[in-house]
């Protein structure tokens, strides 16, 4: 039996272009010029230093910057050998704006779930290397980039108060001691703060508890080394803090939807371009 098709017409704000991973090799730097589109950047390692119409940008680690059409940007330092970052190209619709869809994006954000956007940019690279530009598929896909970058803005709204710079301090501490064994009752008594108010604190900053955001970060890392090493599974939940392997692998799969083994045979080719 064949059932009646369900026909959307749906209209999105984005004419979607290209986009890349950028790894560097440690020489030479961002090239000076205009370009008539925007484009979206989320730095994995190392920063980025550009300037875009006599501002100047330092983007690190788990941060996006939007670059604006018609703007000439440069880079003010050379590629630093540890930098690598996502990037794609995209326009917007005459007749539909970014804020008819309800979007404010910052121009320079701290992204507050940097894995959840690496994962769409993955979507997005995987698809364009086996699929093409997909005009409607790709086009959500950046959107929902871009909603991710707003999200970020308004979690962070109100980010002067003693809680939210506490959090801010536990995750920086996430941050360089991952790969560490690490738990929210130590990183409370390392603040000097009661663990259920670091964990009040924490959530209603980042929309997490102290415990994901450890697993997320260690993930975050598993997945570039399952994708850009030769490590064994087994290396890598080392390298990533995980004690047993069958417990990270037990959460890779909850958290992916594949093993890593898995994940590492389907999202290891998509577009990367050196420099």
């Amino acid at each position: 039996m064949t059932g009646l098709p369900l026909r959307l017409g749906v209209q999105v704000p984005i004419q979607a272009s290209n986009a890349g991973l950028f790894v560097s090799r440690g020489q030479g730097v961002h090239p000076d010029r205009v370009i008539q589109t925007f484009e979206l950047i989320l730095v994995r390692e190392g920063t980025l230093s550009l300037q875009e119409a006599g501002q100047e940008f330092e983007i690190g680690p788990g941060e996006s910057l939007l670059l604006w059409p018609g703007r000439r940007h440069f880079g003010t330092k050379p590629f630093p050998a540890t930098l690598s970052f996502f990037w794609v190209h995209f326009g917007l619709n005459e007749s539909l704006q970014l804020q008819d869809a309800g979007l404010s994006v910052p121009q320079h954000a701290t992204v507050a779930r940097p894995d959840h956007l690496t994962l769409l940019f993955r979507r997005l690279l995987d698809d364009q290397e086996t699929l093409g530009v997909r005009p409607l598929s790709a086009a959500l896909t950046i959107v929902l980039m871009l909603l991710e970058v707003a999200d970020s803005a308004s979690v962070r709204a109100g980010s002067g108060s003693s809680a939210a710079l506490l959090a801010g301090r536990a995750d920086a501490l996430i941050r360089a001691r991952f790969h560490e064994p690490l738990c929210a009752s130590q990183i409370a008594e390392e603040l000097h703060c009661h663990p259920d108010y670091l964990g009040r604190a924490f959530r209603q900053t980042y929309r997490c508890t102290l415990t994901e955001a450890i697993h997320r970060r260690r993930l975050q890392r598993a997945r570039i080394l399952l994708l850009e090493s030769a490590h064994s599974v087994d290396e890598i939940a080392r390298r990533c803090g995980f004690e047993e392997v069958g417990y990270f692998r037990r959460l890779f799969k909850r958290h992916e939807g594949l093993s890593p083994r898995a994940f590492r045979h389907t999202y290891a080719r998509f577009h990367v371009n050196t420099g």
